[in-house]
């Protein structure tokens, strides 16, 4: 007797959904997707450079629980544009929240800072009698 070994079936789930036509026709579209059962990517690092700062040129619904997202990266000019699954594309979007943070903060820093230096010369211009009334 031979025995067959059967290869692992993807996870396909079904989803239907409602449609009205133009006419006034309802329809119900069947629709089965695949759903990856690994951990979710790391889309922010590139495959060729290792940065870090890899982000999306551009982002549309792929289906129910995919999006097709267009990726580039700053350092070595790597695109790619490929479809993800929500739990991959949740991930990536709480990664760019966390890198928006960092750059509102890092923003806010720099921005204290020049100011503290403008007006630091601003009262040394002051206290040496560079500024006079005619400079307003």
């Amino acid at each position: 007797m031979q025995e067959f070994e059967q290869s692992p079936q993807p996870d396909h789930k079904q989803y239907v959904r409602k449609v009205t036509l133009p006419s006034g026709k309802t329809i119900e579209v069947i629709s089965f997707e695949d759903h990856p059962t690994t951990a979710p990517a790391d889309l922010h690092v590139c495959p060729e450079c290792a940065s870090e700062l890899v982000y999306p040129v551009d982002w549309q619904e792929a289906g129910r629980t995919s999006w097709e997202v267009s990726l580039r990266c700053p350092n070595c000019e790597w695109t790619h544009t490929g479809t993800y699954g929500e739990e991959t594309i949740q991930h990536f979007d709480e990664t760019l929240d966390h890198g928006t943070e960092e750059l509102v903060s890092d923003l806010r820093e720099l921005t204290r800072s020049n100011m503290e230096d403008d007006v630091a010369r601003f009262i040394a211009a002051l206290t040496a009698d560079y500024v006079l009334p005619e400079d307003f």
